[in-house]
């Protein structure tokens, strides 16, 4: 670990972790922390040694100029801190970076280490998978843990996902094993549109995160971007009348299987949500679902826009299977975007 400051004295801290890469689809998990860092203004005050965990060819430093002197950023985990005001003030230890290329159990154990010298009482990680979801619906996001006990009190799905995982299964597991409280929020970005960024998706986790620590996050211009991504998409799914259709057939299916979310304790989750937006207190108080890789649909034309391809109709072979079911995946699998190796 590499200290940029030193390490401050926090209340009540939550640690919300994000990496780029295989758990990140539409890069919406890593864009809702850097969200929180900017609304929030976040002082980085470690980094992660890049040489320990980073293969530089498979993730390249970036050089750029500083008053004309050239410096080189090295691709990195760092650690900040923002404080959230209110009645009863809390910190939030920020962690962002790339998915390490290698030592990830060494990884894990650094940033358990830091969070145990801050007192950090739980860690959530924020990722994004790919899943037959229609863009034109509410953002499916899970919440899932390892441990029974966080699961029911959190009212929280209990993880019984096998198969191939990335950073975010690892740094749970390895919670779970430290005795640390670990969440992980999964959203589901629909795998016909899966080109950052996805600004939907990156809300959904971030309004997902207010319920579950029960504080308010400014979204800044993050709604209208929302709006504006869903309108693009209508554009381009309209253009083509298989993609329309078949976004079509999404829609019946998500509905059919999401009619108990008009429930009573949902439309009370909406209410509490738009009392926190209002500063009033409520009253009382790249992955894909079956871990297979799957590449980007959308595709730059020599005309220089982009449009999605004609899809897979939902009962051809080779499309994937179960993939809009998240409630059981604790760790879904890659984004396509997978740039680094374990």
């Amino acid at each position: 670990m590499i200290e940029l400051e030193g390490v401050p004295e926090l209340i009540d801290p939550v640690m919300v972790a994000a990496f780029e890469g295989w758990n990140d689809a539409g890069d919406a998990a890593s864009t809702a922390v850097a969200h929180l860092e900017r609304e929030w203004k976040g002082e980085v005050f470690a980094a992660l040694d890049a040489e320990d965990y980073y293969d530089f060819q498979v993730n390249r430093p970036t050089v750029w100029m500083d008053a004309g002197v050239r410096k080189i950023t090295w691709p990195t985990t760092r650690l900040s801190v923002v404080r959230v005001g209110g009645d009863k003030p809390r910190d939030l230890v920020l962690v962002r970076g790339i998915e390490p290329s290698m030592r990830w159990r060494s990884f894990c154990n650094e940033l358990l280490g830091f969070a145990h010298e801050l007192g950090v009482e739980l860690v959530v990680v924020l990722g994004a998978l790919l899943g037959d979801t229609p863009h034109t619906r509410p953002v499916p996001v899970s919440g899932v843990t390892s441990d029974p006990d966080l699961a029911q009190r959190m009212d929280l799905e209990e993880t019984k996902y096998e198969g191939p995982t990335g950073i975010v299964g690892v740094l749970q597991e390895a919670c779970t094993h430290a005795g640390v409280p670990a969440v992980s929020l999964w959203a589901a970005v629909p795998h016909y549109v899966s080109q950052p960024p996805n600004p939907k998706a990156t809300m959904a986790l971030l309004n997902r995160l207010e319920d579950l620590l029960d504080l308010r996050i400014p979204l800044g211009e993050l709604p209208e971007d929302a709006r504006a991504w869903q309108v693009g998409v209508d554009q381009l799914a309209a253009e083509d009348s298989e993609v329309a259709e078949y976004v079509q057939t999404l829609e019946e299916a998500r509905d059919t299987a999401e009619l108990p979310e008009a429930s009573g304790e949902a439309i009370a989750r909406e209410f509490e949500r738009y009392l926190r937006r209002r500063d009033v207190s409520p009253p009382g108080g790249h992955a894909t679902a079956d871990g297979s890789d799957s590449a980007s649909y959308l595709r730059d034309n020599p005309g220089g826009r982009t449009r999605p391809p004609r899809p897979p109709k939902p009962d051809t072979p080779g499309t994937t299977e179960n993939s809009g079911d998240t409630g059981d995946s604790g760790d879904p699998g890659p984004d396509g975007e997978d740039t680094s190796e374990d």
